[in-house]
Parts: C-alpha cells; sequence; structure tokens
C-alpha cells in the first residue's frame, strides 16, 4: 500500500508546472534539496513536485549502510528532516514506484494505478546489483547488499547459519563481508579480479589489504569466480562450487559483484541508452527528450562514463535542479577519488591511483609487518598525479586536492614513517582556496573558510555530511580562536556546562543540546568532543541531579569512549583488560589466590602494576561478565582502570609496619580510596599516602597526595607523573583525619566543577586563574562560600555509588552488551589469539619482517 506525503495547498496550482521525480535514493534527495534552495517547491507555489519511491522508507545513507550492524537505526541513516516533505509542499510516495511512461502524453503511471502528468521528469532510478548468471543463484540464502530491507533479510537468516560468503571483494564486497563477520558468521570473499578493490587499488595496495583482512580471520579468494550455488532438497544454500574446481560450504551467500544501470523504465518508453547500459544524457543532464533528465547512477555521463559513486551524483543532480530552474549549469565528468575504512582498515585512492599516464613515476613505501603500503604516482616534472593509501590515510586530505599541481617537498618524504625521512605535515593551510576539500559536495577550501564552525559547514555546504573523509581537514581550516566553546555543539565550556546540568537538573545528553547547544546544532548527534564529556559531567553529578549513575543505562552508553563502553580497558589484538580494585595495595591471600584461580582458568596474562594493583589481560568481551562474577563473588569490585576517574591510592606500609611511620598510611589510604571509587572526573585522578617524609608512596607525584606528619597530614595537590612530571604543591599542612577528608572532597568537587575537559589537575592547577592560591582561598578559607555545596555534592557521591560490575551481572538486560556477535552469543572472537611466554600468553600480532622500502625517486631530486 503507497505511503503519500500530501503538499500544502500552493499558491496558483493550475499554472505553475509539474515536475515528477521518479526514485527517492541518496540523489533524487539532493535534487529535492537543491529544487528548495532555489524556491522551486510547491509551497511557493512555483511547481508541483511529485516523488515516487519504491522502497518503504524516505531516502537514507547508503555509503553507510553498513553502520546498521554497529548500533545505528534506519531512521539514524536517514537523509530527509522530518518535516522537509512538508515544509517544501513536495509529495512523496512511499513504495509506489513508477511502472511506465509515456513520452507523448507525458505522463507517468505509479505501480498504485494513479498517472501523474509532467511538464519536467527527473529519472533518478539509480541501479540494481549484479547477480552473475550462475546456477543456484536464487536458491534460499541467497541475497544482494544494497537495501536496509537486504539488511534485516541479511541479519535474520544469519541467526540460523554459521558460514557465508560474499560474492565480490570491492567497495561493497568488503562491507559485506565485515556484516557477515559483525554477526558472527565465518566469512569467505571470492573475487574474480587477482586482487581485491581492483578499481581501487594496484598490485600492491591490494596484497596489504589482502593480509590485513586474512588477520581478521576471513577467508580471501581471489583470481576465482563463482561457478554454482548448491543447494539441499529444501532449496537452501549448502555451498558454491569455484571456477578453480575447489568448493566452499556455505549457507549463506551475498552478492556483491557490482552494479549495472536502472534505466528499463527509460529503454520501455524510448530513450536514449547507451550500449552496456544508462540513460544517455549531455551535459546539462538531459536525456534524448528534453522534458526527461537523468541523474545518478543510472545516467550516462557526456564523457561516456556511468558513475557508482555518490559524489558525481549529487553534482548532476545540482546540475539539472539549476538547469531546471533557469541557470547555466554543465556535469562533464566527476572525481572518483575514494577514503574509506574496511574492516577497520582505511583504504583510499585518488585521481591516476594505477599510473596509467605516459611516463609517470612511482614512489612507494611498502610494510609488511604493518599493513601499510602508499604509493605516489608522479610526473617527471614533480606533479602529483594520483595515489593509493592503505591501512594509513590520514594524508589523503590534504593529497587528494594537491592532484595536479606540483608537491612543495620531494614525494618520498610524503610516505616514508617518522625516522626514515618523513613524514612532512602538509596541513591544509597550503592549499588553494579552490581545492575541493568535500568530493561528495564539491565544496571548496574557500567556502568551508567562510564559516566558523563544523555544524556551521555542515548546514550551509553540506560538506562532512557524505562519506566523511573530509571532515578531520575541515576541523582544520576553521578558525581555533576566540570562541571558548567547547566544540562546534556547544558554545560553552565544560565548566560552564557542568553548572547548566546541577542548576537545571539535567540527564540527558539530548536534552542539554536542544536546550544549550549552538542553534546549528539543535536536533543533530553531537560530535565526538561533547559527548563523552556531557557524558561524564552527567555521570559525576548523577546522584545529584536524579540520573541513573550506570554509565551503560540507556542513552549514556552512546556517549561513553571504548573503554567505558565495555568497562574494562581494550588491547592492540582486541582482547580487554581486568583490574579489580585493591584500595591502599591491601590484599588478603585468599583473594590473591582467587586473582590466581581467575587468571589461571581464563588463561590471561597477570603483571603487577605501579600502582599496587594486579592487571589481567587478555579477555575476550563474552568472558568479562564470568570473570566479574567470580570476582565479586570474592569481594572484589571494579578498579575503574578504564574510566576518568579515581583509579587508586598507593600507600607505604606506614607506622604498623615501618620504624619510620609516624601515621598509618594504609588505613588511610583504604578509606580515601573507597570514599571516592567511581567519581567521574574530566580526567583520571590517582593518589598515594606516605607514612613519613621518606615519601615511599610518591606522594607528591599524585593528583592529591598526602605525607604524614608528627602532628596529622601535609595535603598535596595538582601532581602528576608520566610525560610532563610535575610535583604537587602543598595546599595545607598538620590535619586531622577529618579535616584531611573535608579538604580533599572539596578540592576534587572544586577541580570536577571548574576543569576543561581531560585537563589534569596538575594542568587544570596552573591554567586557573590565581593558581593554587586562589584554590586554597576556594576550599580552605570558603571564599566564594561554596565549601558547603561542595561537601554535599561529595556526600551525594558516596551515597550514590555502586559497583559498576556487580550492578552489570545481576541484570540480565545489560549482560546482553557483552557478546563478541550479536547472533551467536556463545561464538568466541575469532581474531583474538594468543602465544606463549615466559610461561604466559602475549597476543599474537603476527610480527613480520621489517618494513620493505621501494622508491624511485624523481629525476633532479635527491636519492
Amino acid at each position: 500500500m503507497p505511503v503519500s506525503t500530501p503538499p500544502t495547498t500552493p499558491t496558483s496550482p493550475a499554472a505553475a508546472p509539474t515536475l515528477v521525480v521518479v526514485g527517492h535514493g541518496m540523489v533524487g534527495q539532493r535534487f529535492l534539496e537543491a529544487l528548495a534552495e532555489r524556491g522551486l517547491t510547491g509551497t511557493a507555489g512555483t511547481a508541483r513536485v511529485v516523488v515516487l519511491c519504491e522502497e518503504p522508507r524516505a531516502a537514507y545513507d547508503r555509503v553507510q549502510l553498513t553502520s546498521y550492524f554497529a548500533g545505528k537505526t534506519p531512521e539514524d541513516l536517514s537523509l530527509v528532516e522530518h518535516d522537509f516533505m512538508e515544509r517544501h509542499g513536495f509529495e512523496l510516495r512511499l513504495g509506489d514506484p513508477a511502472v511506465s511512461v509515456d513520452r507523448t502524453a507525458r505522463t507517468v503511471t505509479a505501480r498504485s494505478g494513479e498517472v501523474f502528468a509532467y511538464d519536467t521528469l527527473v529519472l533518478a532510478t539509480g541501479s540494481y546489483p549484479f547477480v552473475p548468471p550462475v546456477p543456484g543463484k536464487d536458491s534460499t540464502g541467497c541475497f544482494v547488499y544494497r537495501t536496509i530491507e537486504d539488511l534485516l533479510a541479511i541479519e535474520e537468516y544469519a541467526k540460523n547459519a554459521t558460514t557465508g560468503a560474499v560474492v565480490g571483494g570491492g567497495l561493497l564486497g568488503l562491507e559485506a563481508a565485515g556484516a557477515l563477520k559483525g554477526l558472527g558468521l565465518e566469512t569467505h570473499v571470492v573475487e574474480f579480479a587477482p586482487r581485491l578493490m581492483p578499481v581501487q587499488v594496484d598490485e600492491g595496495g591490494g596484497a596489504a589489504l589482502l593480509r590485513t583482512i586474512e588477520d581478521m580471520g576471513l577467508s580471501v579468494h581471489t583470481g576465482v569466480g563463482t561457478q554454482e550455488v548448491t543447494a539441499g532438497e529444501d532449496g537452501a544454500v549448502t555451498g558454491m562450487a569455484l571456477s578453480d574446481g575447489s568448493s566452499l560450504a556455505t549457507d549463506l551467500v551475498v552478492f556483491s559483484a557490482g552494479v549495472r544501470p536502472r534505466d528499463q523504465l527509460a529503454r520501455d518508453c524510448g530513450l536514449a541508452v547507451g550500449e552496456r547500459g544508462g540513460i544517455v544524457v549531455d551535459e546539462e543532464c538531459r536525456t534524448s527528450d528534453p522534458a526527461v533528465f537523468a541523474i545518478g547512477e543510472c545516467a550516462l555521463a557526456s564523457d561516456g562514463r556511468v558513475y557508482g559513486l555518490v559524489a558525481p551524483g549529487y553534482e548532476m543532480a545540482l546540475t539539472a535542479a539549476e538547469v531546471i530552474t533557469g541557470e547555466k549549469a554543465a556535469f562533464t565528468g566527476a572525481d572518483l577519488s575514494t577514503k574509506l575504512k574496511l574492516l577497520g582498515v582505511d583504504v583510499a585512492s585518488f585521481g591516476d591511483a594505477h599510473g596509467t599516464a605516459e611516463g609517470c613515476l612511482d614512489v612507494v613505501y611498502s610494510d609488511a609487518r604493518s599493513g601499510v603500503y602508499k604509493k605516489l604516482v608522479m610526473a617527471a616534472d614533480g606533479t602529483l598525479l594520483g595515489g593509493v593509501l592503505v591501512g594509513d590515510a590520514d594524508q589523503y586530505g590534504t593529497l587528494r586536492p594537491m592532484t595536479g599541481t606540483v608537491l612543495p617537498v620531494a614525494p618520498e618524504q610524503l610516505v616514508l614513517p617518522a625516522g626514515a625521512g618523513g613524514p612532512v605535515a602538509l596541513g591544509p593551510s597550503s592549499l588553494p582556496d579552490e581545492a575541493v576539500i568535500c568530493s561528495c559536495h564539491n565544496v571548496t577550501k574557500g567556502a568551508i573558510c567562510e564559516h566558523t564552525t563544523l555544524p556551521e559547514v555542515k548546514k550551509c555546504t553540506k560538506a562532512g555530511t557524505g562519506c566523511g573523509s573530509c571532515v578531520k581537514v575541515i576541523g582544520q581550516l576553521l578558525p581555533q580562536s576566540a570562541d571558548a566553546g567547547l566544540c562546534g555543539c556547544f558554545a560553552y565550556t565544560r565548566s560552564e556546562l557542568y553548572e547548566i546540568v546541577r542548576t537545571l537538573g539535567i540527564t540527558s545528553y539530548a536534552d542539554l543540546l536542544d536546550s544549550h547547544g549552538r542553534e546549528e546544532a539543535r536536533g543533530g548527534d553531537g560530535c565526538e568532543v561533547c559527548k563523552p564529556t556531557v557524558g561524564s559531567v552527567i555521570a559525576s553529578l548523577a546522584p545529584t541531579v536524579g540520573a541513573s549513575g550506570y554509565v551503560l543505562d540507556g542513552e549514556q552508553a552512546a556517549l561513553q569512549d571504548t573503554n567505558d563502553h565495555f568497562l574494562a580497558n581494550l588491547q592492540r589484538n582486541g582482547s580487554y583488560s581486568i583490574v579489580p580494585r585493591i584500595p591502599g595495595g591491601e590484599i588478603t591471600p585468599d583473594k590473591l589466590v582467587v586473582i590466581g584461580e581467575v587468571a589461571r582458568d581464563f588463561g590471561l596474562y597477570t603483571k603487577i602494576t605501579g600502582a599496587q594493583r594486579i592487571d589481567l589481560l587478555g579477555a575476550r568481551v563474552d568472558q568479562l561478565p564470568l570473570i566479574w562474577t567470580r570476582l565479586v563473588d570474592a569481594g572484589f569490585e571494579s578498579g575503574h582502570a578504564y574510566g576518568k576517574s579515581l583509579r587508586t591510592v598507593k600507600s607505604c606500609v606506614g607506622q604498623t609496619w615501618c620504624r619510620y611511620g609516624v601515621q598509618d598510611s594504609v588505613k588511610m589510604a583504604i578509606d580515601l580510596e573507597l570514599r571516592y571509587r567511581g567519581l567521574r572526573a574530566p580526567h583520571k585522578l590517582k593518589s598515594g599516602v606516605s607514612g613519613c617524609a621518606r615519601e615511599c608512596a610518591e606522594a607528591r607525584g599524585k593528583d592529591f597526595g598526602i605525607i604524614a606528619t608528627a602532628g596529622g597530614w601535609n595535603l598535596y595537590v595538582g601532581g602528576n607523573g608520566g610525560a610532563t612530571p610535575r610535583h604537587a604543591d602543598l595546599l595545607a599542612q598538620d590535619l586531622s583525619d577529618a579535616e584531611l577528608v573535608r579538604l580533599i572532597d572539596r578540592f576534587l568537587m572544586f577541580y570536577i566543577r571548574t576543569a576543561d575537559r581531560l585537563e589534569r589537575t596538575s594542568a587544570w592547577l596552573e591554567r586557573i586563574e590565581g593558581g593554587l592560591e586562589h584554590v586554597r582561598d576556594v576550599v580552605v578559607h570558603d571564599s566564594l562560600g561554596l565549601c558547603d555545596e561542595l561537601e554535599r555534592l561529595m556526600a551525594d557521591h558516596v551515597r550514590g555509588y555502586r559497583d559498576e560490575w556487580a550492578e552489570t551481572i545481576n541484570d540480565p538486560e545489560r549482560l546482553r552488551r557483552f557478546v563478541t556477535f550479536v547472533n551467536a552469543p556463545d561464538a568466541p572472537d575469532p581474531s583474538v589469539k594468543f602465544v606463549p611466554e615466559r610461561d604466559q600468553v602475549k597476543p599474537d600480532l603476527d610480527i613480520l619482517a621489517g618494513p620493505v622500502l621501494a622508491i624511485r625517486t624523481l629525476e633532479g631530486t635527491a636519492s
């Protein structure tokens, strides 16, 4: 049943021309936006615009299609603002595609039987997946990878499958393979060409990509084709026969062997089409009928190409809209540069990536160990012609706009790693204003530099809203100056947002963004700066404002950093480390035995940390709750080694055992650690308690450190070890136990209240106006009258503390998060592997020989 969006009543509807758009994908939506920008809308009374859409949902982001398997919903992928159609008076008919066109009568008939007369017809029918004509291709369990409905069907079928195979090793094929792996299937990729991504990368790049993908546990078969899909008596897929005589056992097949222009509607109504498909259009995107336009993947452009990327489609949509509204415009071709992340691997190609230009030279760096491959294609005069980047594509955003220009440095300096002659950082400031930064929307550096924030750039130019590969460069181009706001989403600093949340009792990031975000950011998704920052603020104030203290509840889960997301520290091989709290470093023999048994039973690597704790490394995500259960049952709790919160309070043995000790440092350390455990802060917090001036606990290298004296305790603040060591400053001396705790309460809450994001106490103390003396006035002498409030906030924290590990293992709904594969919760991650070393285990990183350099220098440059 078709669903339609009725328009608002236009002015003079009888006089307004009718424009029918067939297809509502990404290009169709961009065309509608271009019409709206030029005032050709139903609400303006300048046109009646009817959109016939085959799918049951409005346009969505196919470029990010695979992110559905990473937790995004179909609504998240939508490209259409909720009131866009109504606001502009566009009539959108979902699930009601065009079935025929009568060019003589100038009418389009929809599947529902309704007939629409048109003055101008725009075909944006896109493409369809090519399925090789092999026996068995229609068996149950065979799918294509094109729409959200395709993904929903694959997800459902995969629940009863164990192995999947993807036919096609191009861009979309590898996306599909990543999706199958994420669904818990043993995954194969079958590519007829001799390498993966044959269109985008050369032999060297394909080899680097192959090694990296195979290391992830996928099986890749290149240089072979699919001869047949075999099926059982029930018609369901059981395997594949390959052209080299081998076979694969599989119960799910995804065809991703390219696309073909969807031009049947044009063929049926007599429009000119290309020999290999595609609706023939001129530079204005007109077909052989002047009243009919074709844009996007269905069109054969005037340069003889069918463009399968979204950026050229957007350019064609803009061209057609300009021509229809009476402007001069032409589409003569487009940049085919591509940057994306496939299975976690950065892959990019730009310009003449395969070096087809006569007399061109290659500058190549290949590191088999780390899976990095870089090639720049150069003309003899030093002009950059193109390149391929695999494994490290950070320079893509700068190199692509420089294509066709002479580089300001020797090209080898741009591909070599540090210590071997490079890299040289070519910032975007070196680009000319006419350099195209966002190829999806053809936005230049000059256009971007007219704006001041990322949300403003996205709203006004659409740069950064396509594939997203240009966002980093856009950020570097924007002014970093006067605006003291947290980010492009908030004009307030972190400390100001803290006050807003505390004062108004705001418990939701979305509510805070919509009520106090920048105007252009409201209603959006925020950014990677403000989301974890606000998440931390809400967590630190949770007991006071009435928010859930569990950081993975509801919306809070989406705000957390990687480590907080699973309440454990992610390690380099994809496993996690577990650090139980050992307050003050004191532990009983029985608890030591439990830790040893857990490490032995789960095959974990054990290490004594510098903070008097025991680190258990090598746990899979699905093992975390099982390990926590054992530890919690023995009286342990989370050590918060993963969070921006209190880590440890280190101690010496103090006067109980040491002949030099003058106070019980162990008891004080335990009391402090149990008081401040779980306290979320702008950065991690560390402390130490020394029982005498010999300072064995290194308290003056901590955020707050305590040193015993004959008269009580001295409190030091703002210390730091690590890369920028700083001795802590004396805040107060000869304090009683109660006075010490009261001052630490005030100090910590004043720091949390006023510090910037990711600012340690050492940097905060040096930055804050008045420095140590101001902090002393506030927390010791109560110069601002805040101390009662600071103490109440800390009391709220202490009263509201709950152990996150125990909260998780006692809630079946929360436990559902801790699986490697959603549809196979008991399946371990096959990519997490270990090898023995010194009677323990270490990650199997498959360390190969060192980098292989293959550099051909340009004529006249130094070798």
